[in-house]
């Protein structure tokens, strides 16, 4: 893997957005940069705070409701600025090994050798490229440990059992996303989570929030996606309608599950096969939510379209 930076461009012309600055673009072609999404809309602070991450080797946390597009705002950066890009989700299963590495045998002219195997964080360390840590506030504190050392400025790792200290390529870059910022999860939305150790929540450089677009943006980015949704834009309006309603009783409890941009656009994909609103609807979301749930879900539905969802038919 090899990237070189060759060239910089005006960050308007890459994002859209003006910063009145020039940003870094990597030569090169590497299949672990993400593919570019023509119709994305770049949130101005996060997409500044990322690039803060690209540009000048910070650390950076972004924290936000599950559906804002955390990942996929970092993806989409490193995108444009053809940066490589890896992630590793901490689901509770991943262990010190999977970051780290291990000793595996293998077979070398017929004998059984013994070998280093690197982990996720040990083999992007050594590459021009991107870690994006998934979900780091659901983290087990041994496995969050092993980033102690390498948050810290010069971010070296060591490497006890191979008595060695891997110092990262100058092109290294470490990112995370979370649901919660560190303090854990008293609202009940999120399981799994935890309070962070402040002391390594202290180590991020730059600590940024992603919330939902604006319902003109989303409108935007479903008609970018399924383009033939255009005749139907007062449709869109009032499916992005019910997208607030519905997350706003996703933060006030009174349902468990939220209607995220990616399920929108897979409402407008489904309502384009069948050519039924309300039963794409369903089939989207609304099987989805617990069955005490669907008569909060059927009023937005209601307030929304003038028209009851078939409970009793889903």
């Amino acid at each position: 893997m090899q990237a070189i930076e060759t060239t910089r461009k005006n960050s308007a012309d890459l994002f859209g957005i003006d910063f009145a600055m020039d940003v870094p673009v990597l030569s090169g072609q590497d299949e672990h940069v993400p593919d570019i999404d023509k119709n994305y809309v770049f949130e101005k602070q996060a997409t500044q705070a990322i690039l803060a991450g690209f540009m000048h080797n910070r650390r950076v946390l972004l924290q936000g409701m599950h559906g804002t597009g955390k990942t996929s705002h970092i993806e989409q950066v490193a995108a444009r600025l053809n940066w490589p890009c890896v992630r590793a989700n901490l689901d509770g299963h991943v262990s010190r090994m999977d970051l780290i590495g291990k000793d595996t045998i293998v077979i070398e002219d017929g004998q059984q050798v013994t070998r280093f195997q690197p982990g996720m964080l040990t083999w992007a360390l050594q590459n021009p490229c991107a870690l994006i840590i998934d979900e780091y506030d659901a983290g087990r504190p041994d496995v969050l440990f092993v980033l102690q050392r390498v948050l810290e400025s010069d971010g070296k790792l060591t490497l006890l059992d191979q008595s060695r200290v891997i110092t990262p390529h100058p092109q290294f870059r470490l990112f995370a996303t979370a649901n919660t910022i560190g303090m854990g999860d008293s609202s009940g939305l999120y399981h799994g989570t935890q309070p962070l150790n402040q002391a390594q929540l202290d180590r991020w450089h730059i600590l940024a929030t992603l919330d939902y677009l604006q319902p003109e943006q989303e409108q935007a980015i479903i008609l970018g996606k399924v383009p033939a949704m255009e005749p139907h834009r007062d449709t869109v309006q009032k499916m992005v309608q019910l997208a607030g309603l519905v997350r706003q009783g996703f933060v006030h409890g009174d349902i468990s599950t939220t209607l995220s941009p990616r399920t929108l656009i897979s409402w407008a994909e489904n309502y384009q096969l069948f050519g039924d609103l309300e039963q794409a609807f369903c089939m989207s979301f609304l099987n989805k939510c617990d069955e005490t749930e669907r008569a909060f879900v059927s009023e937005c539905y209601q307030r929304c379209f003038g028209q009851d969802l078939l409970l009793d038919a889903v």
